[in-house]
């Protein structure tokens, strides 16, 4: 008997028919579902991405002409990112009105950036720069370049102690939109100034604040001993600079603040309240 009669006397069960029908079904079905979950999943990440940029006001459109090279890891205001690393130089280049910090370690570009952290201060209205496992800083450039931003006031260094870490102050102008992103492959930081055409109204703010100080280890170890109370360092009017705390809307509370920092055992540089408006630096 040849394998073609064998296999026509094969007896086909009589509900093969249906049970084929329905291992079809189950295949369209699952088809189906991987489908939808592949489609959610994308949904997810177009609105992971649409969150990022809404959460962040004047993103969209401070974002809207800027070339991108790498993937961005987040955009913020204030927080900070990056990664743990040691021995990292830091570069910037400028185009328009953007700025990017680059990084690189024995002249080759790392993949992600190093950690650092962006804060907003008002009096004057500015930005706290500070990166981590960095040992070199072209600050010269830096300033060059970020002077050359139409938006910014003024920029300086904000000493630190760690010889691991470096920091710098950009002041901004009235009335400007900013946002910071971080990208990957390579890693880089963007900072991009706008305008936003809206009026700001400036306000009185009390302060808890040093005598004028030169910029150097005194003023940083100063710094450095009110951070857990929120210290930054401010330039003041004559060149010099001073440690802050605070942005009070009312003397009351800044005196209650100066009272409870004269009380501790470690005080010894003398503090004093003070004033000036939101925009302006102090005396």
């Amino acid at each position: 008997m040849t394998g073609k009669e064998r296999y026509a006397q094969i007896n086909i069960p009589s509900g093969l028919s249906g049970v084929i029908q329905q291992a079809r079904q189950r295949a369209r079905n699952q088809k189906r579902r991987k489908m939808m979950i592949w489609r959610s999943s994308s949904l997810v990440a177009a609105c992971a991405a649409v969150m990022i940029t809404a959460n962040v006001p004047g993103v969209a459109k401070a974002l809207s002409d800027v070339p991108v090279i790498g993937s961005v890891v987040k955009i913020l205001q204030v927080g900070g990112g990056g990664e743990r690393t040691d021995g990292v130089s830091v570069t910037t280049t400028k185009e328009s009105d953007t700025l990017n910090i680059n990084f690189q370690i024995d002249g080759e570009q790392i993949t992600s950036a190093p950690s650092y952290t962006v804060d907003h201060k008002e009096g004057p209205n500015r930005l706290i720069f500070t990166f981590n496992g960095v040992r070199h800083l072209d600050y010269d450039k830096l300033e060059k370049d970020i002077k050359a931003l139409k938006n910014v006031k003024d920029v300086y260094q904000n000493i630190i102690l760690d010889d691991s870490a470096i920091g710098f102050v950009v002041e901004l102008k009235d009335d400007v939109d900013y946002s910071v992103s971080e990208y990957q492959q390579p890693g880089y930081i963007q900072l991009k100034l706008s305008s936003d055409g809206k009026s700001t109204q400036s306000h009185k703010l009390f302060f808890v604040r040093s005598e004028d100080m030169e910029q150097g280890e005194a003023l940083a170890m100063l710094a450095e001993q009110y951070s857990a109370d929120g210290s930054s360092v401010v330039q003041t009017q004559n060149g010099k600079f001073t440690v802050v705390m605070g942005a009070f809307e009312n003397r009351a509370d800044a005196e209650k603040h100066l009272k409870e920092f004269t009380d501790r055992e470690e005080y010894s540089e003398p503090l004093h309240v003070d004033s000036w408006m939101s925009n302006e630096n102090p005396q």
